[in-house]
């Protein structure tokens, strides 16, 4: 495992090697473990995703957020087959790697979908669970995730996927859409990217879905968070998770669309640190793995 991240770039962070992947992830703070797994946005990474919640989250736990297969800097090996799969075994393989033997799970959008797989397959590795625009129960394609998972690399192109992901408009600047561009271009991110997502798109979406038994079945402390203006994964999403999870709640920002984490930083990181604080060292085990 290597100790040293680069200055010059923030989104690379440590390396270790989970299930066989070289990995990158951050780690900071100390504390109960907190695993973040970013979406599935062009170019996205753990860093560009969690940027303004790491911080916050790890002044009172521990806060590990990977780059997920495919993604940000972590290994693409050819011929690799990007699926739940994988990346619920990569997931797995980062806690061993870190010898965490439980930990509470933040996911979005795409995320989320892991996130809810992971508390099923595996929910002695779960504490509490946090969803956030969550992919991972049935719905119908949306024109914005279409667009993103259907992205052409081009400044015109992402400057207009920026307009779908937030509702304020003052977060999308020239800049923004510069960098996220040159984020989604850099060698490997675009090829991995279109790898996994080609048309028609909408099987990928019932790939990514759990069973309705299954997610009815989880026994964990679930804090399920939604914009109401998101176009990009519907709030029925997170409706429907609120009343399937039995120990479920639900928060419903308003004027926010699929960007909830940015667009209100600050309330997001105090809603879900306060949720996760509440979960004691005994939080009951599930009954099974």
């Amino acid at each position: 495992m290597s100790a040293s991240s680069s200055e010059a770039n923030p989104e690379q962070g440590l390396s270790i090697e989970a299930a066989g992947l070289r990995t990158n992830y951050h780690d900071l703070g100390s504390g109960h473990p907190v695993l973040l797994i970013h979406g599935s946005g062009p170019g996205v990474s753990a860093w560009a995703n969690w940027r303004l919640t790491m911080p916050e989250l790890a002044r009172h736990a521990r806060v590990i957020a990977p780059d997920m297969a495919g993604f940000g800097y972590s290994e693409r090996p050819d011929g690799f087959v990007y699926g739940m799969d994988a990346w619920v075994t990569q997931a797995v393989g980062l806690l061993d790697a870190l010898g965490i033997q439980r930990a509470d799970v933040v996911g979005n959008s795409f995320g989320g979908a892991l996130a809810l797989a992971l508390a099923i397959r595996h929910p002695r590795r779960v504490r509490r669970l946090v969803l956030m625009g969550s992919v991972g129960v049935p719905f119908a394609m949306t024109a914005g995730l279409d667009a993103v998972w259907g992205y052409t690399p081009s400044f015109e192109a992402m400057r207009a996927l920026l307009d779908i992901f937030a509702f304020d408009r003052r977060l999308v600047s020239d800049e923004l859409a510069r960098l996220r561009h040159e984020a989604s271009v850099r060698p490997g991110f675009q090829e991995s990217f279109a790898a996994m997502f080609p048309a028609p798109r909408q099987r990928w979406i019932d790939a990514m879905a759990s069973r309705e038994p299954d997610i009815r079945r989880i026994a964990h402390e679930t804090l399920v968070i939604h914009g109401r203006e998101d176009q990009v994964i519907p709030l029925a999403n997170s409706i429907t998770l609120a009343g399937w999870i039995p120990r479920a709640q639900l928060h419903v920002f308003g004027q926010c669309g699929h960007w909830t984490q940015i667009e209100h930083a600050a309330r997001f990181a105090r809603l879900v640190g306060d949720f996760l604080a509440e979960a004691g060292a005994d939080e009951p085990l599930p009954l099974q793995d």
